[in-house]
């Protein structure tokens, strides 16, 4: 009984006490929150007053090969609180050293500088600063070891305010697409914040993520007290190459400063990724000197009047819908044509023109009346048919990069407002409509990949400590943008551009490339397209190489070149030192001296002149002159090689086995005949036979390897 007794007391304590502690509790609540608000609101902000962020490590840009494009590197600010204890101790009696020690470490005035401190210390300055300029990590070290900064003299009331700066190692190479950064309030945001370029699109990735730490002064001496440690930012690996890259932007820059030009833009592809392994972008500074102004290559002031580049796209439809083979003849008369008020020309008008000529010669000469004759003949009345299958092709959607400021393309459509009588025709070769450089590339490297179109792609992937955090793989815009009988066209098409067309000056010795140049006129912004007398033209070239077997596919877009203004001899030398020195650099060499090259060459039947200068370039001995006739074979056989003179009498259907398509196609139209070829390389097949009489007319169709 009495131990029950005991147990019930012990445990009315405990109750009590319990019960106690919760009025307590309730007591104080209550106080907190009616009685002595403001003073637990003075703590709190307090807190917040003396509570800092430590700002976390940006994560690099990097190239491909891993080397950085971009880094933050550390630099601070050197204060000083001339109110703490200590210093006000010392300052009248050493001020002077101090002042001397300051001057000497960054070579300023010490007179000056001594003027300034004190009076700061007499205003009781808790902030001076002691150096306008931001200083590095060595000289940080270098100011704390001077004499008078010990911490019983001027080091107690040393301040450091430390902050990163975004660096890039290689200079303003391809700096506006790895891009920039926002400093200070903007939109609502505040700090160091990517803003353009790839540190924009990729700064959830880049910023890492930021600290907190408890500001506290002992004995007049700042320090910061970690609460919660940053997590510093990953890094970025990018598509570009610095050495392609460097390539890229030297020849552009040539050609700007030789050119004068306002602005020019060089980007190259790889083919099959859609990687962007060099984007250079030059605009003129108000000092007058290149530099990387803009990024005109996806930008909206590059998105403009592509011109004659846009006629690939043109031929593409038609040939598309079946309305036109390549080796369709067509009249361009003499280079100058009117069509519903509007004069249209082509850009050797005044040299006696073309007059009849094949679709092919018509792209390979860039004949603007012959584009707008085959796309006016097809497709007025059915103007819609026509910007359709433009837009099939998704030349009217922006590329959707993510990049802020990418441009927006423009492709009027019929019954807009501001379609009129010549629209058509003005379209056909790349007027009245807008695309980026960028956009352009994108459709050619699509021909270069088996009609394959990629988005163009910026960044492999993301590393945290050399490990793989995410990798971004090729985006696939459109898995065909055309059959396969007008992609094989097309390919010969641009071939032919750079074989005997307005590109030949581009050709090389090693491999074949593929392309087509642009010439346009364009507006000076909203002042029309003649200033001051003189009208502002834009130059461009886009193609792929080896065109055999693609590889990579380039874009040179130049505006403004004083002098000459035509895109094989303004954009076209861009081209040619960029395709030259990635052959060289990054491609494997092909061996033009081959034994069985020289024993059995691959041509068996051409013109007279093409075997002579093949003969020259391969130093063989051969006696061309032995031959007659204006076309000969070549016979090789185990001791020699023997060349024949290849009669073709008038009125037969002449052999072209062996020819190249080029050639075949003019030997046969100059007999009479329609030519339809599939494939390409060298003739393997013809459907009629050599030495049959040639019905005018007739269609005969070539099989190509």
């Amino acid at each position: 009984m009495e131990i029950r007794k005991d147990i019930t007391f012990r445990f009315g304590i405990i109750y009590f006490l319990a019960i106690l502690m919760g009025v307590i509790i309730l007591v104080k609540i209550f106080m907190i929150q009616t009685v002595d608000t403001g003073k637990w609101e003075q703590i709190a902000k307090e807190l917040k007053t003396n509570t800092t962020e430590l700002q976390a490590k940006r994560g690099n840009v990097c190239a491909d090969d891993g080397s950085i494009l971009a880094t933050s590197v550390p630099y601070y600010e050197l204060r000083l609180d001339l109110a703490a204890p200590r210093v006000k101790r010392v300052f009248d009696e050493h001020a002077d050293e101090f002042s001397l020690q300051v001057a000497e470490l960054f070579n300023i005035s010490k007179s000056q500088f001594k003027q300034k401190l004190t009076k700061a210390y007499r205003d009781g300055n808790r902030w001076f600063l002691v150096y306008p300029q931001k200083v590095n990590y060595n000289q940080l070290q270098q100011f704390k070891r001077l004499g008078m900064m010990k911490r019983g003299y001027f080091g107690s009331g040393l301040i450091v305010v430390g902050e990163s700066e975004r660096v890039m190692p290689h200079g303003d190479m391809a700096s506006r697409t790895i891009g920039t950064l926002n400093k200070g309030a903007y939109g609502g945001i505040h700090g160091n914040v990517g803003y353009s370029g790839i540190e924009g699109i990729m700064e959830s990735y880049l910023a890492g993520e930021n600290g907190l730490a408890l500001k506290r002064n002992y004995s007049g001496h700042w320090v910061d007290i970690p609460i919660v440690e940053p997590k510093d930012g990953k890094d970025v690996v990018t598509t570009i190459n610095v050495n392609l890259q460097d390539f890229t932007q030297n020849a552009l820059m040539r050609q700007m400063l030789e050119s004068q030009a306002e602005w020019g833009t060089a980007v190259v592809m790889e083919v099959k990724t859609g990687e962007i392994k060099a984007i250079a972008n030059l605009g003129r500074r108000k000092d007058g000197a290149y530099a990387e102004t803009y990024n005109f290559a996806l930008g909206h002031a590059g998105c403009s009047e592509p011109g004659s580049t846009f006629k690939l796209m043109s031929m593409m439809v038609a040939m598309e819908h079946g309305y036109v083979d390549t080796s369709d003849v067509f009249d361009t008369g003499v280079g100058k044509w009117e069509y519903r008020g509007q004069t249209i020309y082509d850009s050797d008008y005044g040299h006696g023109g073309h007059g009849k000529i094949s679709m092919k010669k018509i792209f390979e000469l860039s004949s603007n009346v012959g584009v707008a004759k085959i796309i006016t003949k097809y497709y007025e009345g059915k103007e819609r048919d026509f910007i359709d299958r433009i837009y099939n092709f998704g030349l009217n959607k922006p590329l959707g990069l993510g990049f802020a400021g990418e441009g927006v393309p423009y492709i009027k459509y019929p019954g807009d407002q501001v379609w009129w009588g010549p629209s058509l025709a003005w379209i056909s070769y790349g007027y009245e409509i807008k695309l980026t450089p960028l956009q352009t590339l994108t459709f050619y490297n699509a021909i270069a990949n088996n009609g394959r179109m990629v988005k163009p792609k910026f960044v492999k992937e993301v590393q945290e400590n050399g490990l793989l955090v995410k990798e971004f793989k090729t985006e696939v815009i459109n898995p065909a943008i055309c059959s396969r009988e007008t992609l094989a066209k097309a390919r010969l098409l641009l071939e032919g551009v750079c074989a005997q067309g307005t590109g030949k000056s581009l050709n090389n010795p090693y491999f074949p490339i593929a392309g087509k140049t642009g010439t346009a006129q364009v507006a000076y912004q909203n002042e029309g397209y003649t200033k001051g007398g003189r009208k502002n033209y834009q130059a461009s070239f886009a193609g792929y190489f080896p065109a055999d077997d693609p590889k990579y596919s380039v874009i040179v877009v130049i505006v403004g070149p004083k002098g000459k203004f035509y895109g094989g001899s303004v954009a076209g030398p861009v081209f040619k030192e960029v395709v030259g020195k990635v052959y060289a650099s990054f491609l494997e060499p092909r061996n033009e001296m081959d034994e069985e090259l020289i024993k059995v060459p691959e041509v068996k039947t051409a013109f007279r002149n093409d075997i002579a200068e093949a003969v020259d370039e391969l130093d063989l001995d051969i006696n061309t002159k032995a031959a007659d006739g204006e076309l000969i074979q070549v016979k090789a056989t185990d001791e020699k090689i023997e060349v024949a003179g290849l009669n073709v009498q008038e009125g037969s259907v002449p052999n072209v086995i062996g020819m190249g398509g080029s050639d075949a196609l003019f030997l046969l139209e100059k007999s009479g005949l329609k030519v339809k070829m599939n494939g390409l390389g060298k003739v393997r097949k013809q459907s009629v036979p050599a030495g049959n009489k040639v019905k005018k007319g007739q269609t005969i169709y070539l099989e190509l390897s």
